[in-house]
């Protein structure tokens, strides 16, 4: 088996587990209320805005028999620059205050998340912030892929409000493509054992992210309460 699919098969129940988190659900069943899709929005800028500092940690890190490697990690670098303004934005066209959001503080599950990426390249091994791509670009095409339109056509926003979503459907794909071959190149166990690792580490904390955003269910339950 090579590793790209030994590395999903090992972390199936921790995917599984976040795809089965109520807010997942319902987003790909496109019942998500603004509220819920802004928050997702500010939780994704506080990673987001992490993955070109992250990479460039990881690259500078990478031993030389990783050049081919590092290579990737460029090139990676260049292709998500900038996206964090593109989460800020959406947010702007969906009525938030995206500069609140920029100068705010992220979710205990997202902080701890990318204070774990940032470690584990300093005293780690860095190979392992490929578990951190596994689950973050396998997630956002599901979710661009399965659940963008649903999403706005329920919340009658306009397309530009989901600029960051609806582009990493097929800009994902193309990088998983990548990601599977190079994945496959690696055949130090260590750094092995460290890109599972990590997914199952970012695996656990996104899905508890997930679980801290509004549904809409319990959106429509305060509305009912506060008119009584």
């Amino acid at each position: 088996m090579n590793f790209f699919d030994e590395l999903q098969n090992t972390t199936t129940a921790e995917r599984q587990a976040l795809f089965a988190t109520p807010v997942i659900r319902d987003a790909l069943a496109g019942q998500v209320s603004l509220e819920g899709y802004r928050a997702f929005l500010t939780q994704a800028y506080y990673h987001v805005r992490h993955t070109v500092p992250l990479m460039m940690a990881c690259g500078a890190r990478l031993p030389a028999r990783l050049e081919w490697l590092r290579g990737a990690v460029c090139e990676y670098i260049e292709e998500e620059y900038g996206h964090e303004q593109w989460i800020l934005n959406d947010i702007r066209v969906c009525g938030g205050d995206a500069e609140q959001v920029r100068d705010g503080q992220p979710s205990l599950p997202i902080e701890l998340m990318v204070s774990f990426l940032y470690d584990l390249i300093a005293r780690g091994n860095p190979v392992g912030l490929f578990g951190m791509v596994n689950v973050l670009e396998g997630t956002s095409i599901a979710l661009a892929t399965q659940a963008a339109g649903a999403i706005r056509e329920g919340l009658q926003l306009p397309p530009t409000a989901f600029s960051y979503l609806a582009s990493h459907g097929s800009l994902d794909i193309g990088h998983m493509d990548t990601y599977r071959s190079l994945m496959n190149r690696l055949d130090d166990r260590a750094d092995q054992l460290a890109v599972i690792h990590a997914s199952k580490v970012v695996y656990q904390l996104y899905a508890e992210m997930f679980r801290g955003l509004p549904r809409l269910e319990t959106a429509h339950r305060e509305t009912r309460h506060a008119a009584v």
